[in-house]
């Protein structure tokens, strides 16, 4: 069964160039983070970039609430650099327009929330009509003229990231606490990038609720469509929570959008240290077959009929196999199931009797009866004799 069959195209967009790492396109999907410490706290968050780049993240955001801040990211990048690192910075921009223009000087991306920067959000409810309401839009438009001729001689990128529980008063007195609500708050802005030729943009709509996420995105994949935009996707479920019910959330929202064929970067967003991130972020890319990053397991949850200890020894096998990327390797406790749940792995290891293996490759039978304590090496120089094991480089 080829399992990429079932998985939709992946959704064409244009390709977006952050500190010269390529989001959208057939650019892998890229997995990014945002750093928790105090940005002018260079030091500690100098640190923590570096553990999260070593974790595996390709961009990393930073709070960057004023023009300090922003010029915080100078520092930051150079001690980066001076420890050969090089990671695309991000600057989270909210209230102050005069942070956005002084982030141009020193980030890759500047991220720009339409519900804060030039609106506010007091629970007021305010009356429009068509008039009116346009009279809004102009205004929008005319405080962001001199950002977007300032972003275009910049030669940098934007991402236009509206969150559900940052709508601005004007929006939910238009449209509600809505989905569409979500959307026109980001198409007003794109609608006006566009109008004035700025097209280096990544867009995300972002919610709590992973169900209001996907259709968010959803509809705000047609309405662009419908208006020929082809901006790259930021997925992520915000303040989804820690431990498993932020991955849960997190794995539900991000990726069902996957598996349609939506999302060009990612974050899983949790209330943790942002190093643990980023193995979930991998973990649902891997899960959905969009980006392959490491070997794929496949494991029984064990029943009375398991003939060995299965969970110790599939953590042996992941610890010592999971850096095979592409491989799918599977762990079966018996030899009820073990064929048919492992048909589509390239390599078995499927219990035959107490204390003893049977090693397969696909659906062969290649060793019978191996003593338990001898299966794992034996599985590794199955491997190797087919030519497909590579040395774990050292990190």
């Amino acid at each position: 069964m080829d399992v990429f069959a079932a998985l939709k195209p992946r959704r064409k967009t244009r390709v977006v160039n952050v500190g010269g790492m390529g989001i959208g396109g057939d650019d892998p999907i890229r997995v990014q983070t945002m750093t928790n410490t105090d940005t002018l706290d260079t030091v500690a968050t100098v640190a923590q970039i570096k553990a999260c780049v070593q974790a595996g993240t390709e961009l990393i955001r930073l709070t960057t609430p004023t023009p300090k801040h922003a010029q915080a990211l100078g520092s930051i990048r150079e001690m980066l650099l001076a420890d050969g690192i090089f990671v695309p910075l991000i600057a989270d921009i909210h209230f102050l327009p005069a942070a956005a223009f002084e982030a141009l000087k020193w980030a890759d991306k500047i991220r720009l929330n339409p519900g804060n920067l030039l609106d506010g959000k007091i629970f007021r409810v305010l009356e429009f009509n068509d008039a009116s309401y346009a009279k809004e839009i102009e205004r929008i438009e005319e405080n962001l003229l001199p950002f977007i001729e300032a972003v275009k001689k910049s030669g940098k990128a934007l991402r236009i990231g509206c969150n559900h529980g940052s709508l601005s008063d004007r929006i939910l007195s238009r449209f509600g606490d809505t989905s569409f609500g979500m959307v026109e708050s980001t198409m007003e802005y794109l609608r006006i990038f566009k109008k004035h030729e700025f097209n280096d943009i990544v867009v995300a709509l972002k919610a709590s609720d992973p169900l209001i996420m996907i259709e968010s995105n959803r509809l705000l994949i047609d309405t662009m469509d419908k208006e020929g935009m082809d901006y790259p996707i930021h997925l992520g479920v915000t303040e989804a929570g820690n431990g498993e019910e932020g991955r849960a959330k997190s794995t539900l929202g991000i990726g069902t959008l996957l598996l349609e064929g939506i999302g060009d970067t990612i974050r899983v967003s949790l209330t943790e240290d942002p190093v643990k991130e980023i193995p979930t972020c991998y973990g649902i890319l891997q899960a959905t077959h969009r980006r392959i990053t490491r070997t794929e397991f496949i494991s029984c949850p064990s029943c009375g009929r398991t003939l060995f200890d299965i969970e110790p020894v599939t953590n042996i096998i992941k610890e010592r196999m999971g850096h095979l990327k592409g491989l799918r390797v599977a762990v079966m406790g018996c030899i009820v199931n073990g064929l048919g749940e492992m048909a589509d792995a390239d390599y078995g290891y499927v219990g035959g009797a107490h204390g003893q293996v049977s090693l397969y490759r696909k659906k062969e039978l290649v060793k019978r009866n191996v003593p338990e304590k001898e299966a794992v090496d034996e599985l590794i120089n199955l491997i190797k004799s087919d030519g497909l094991w590579i040395e774990e480089k050292e990190v």
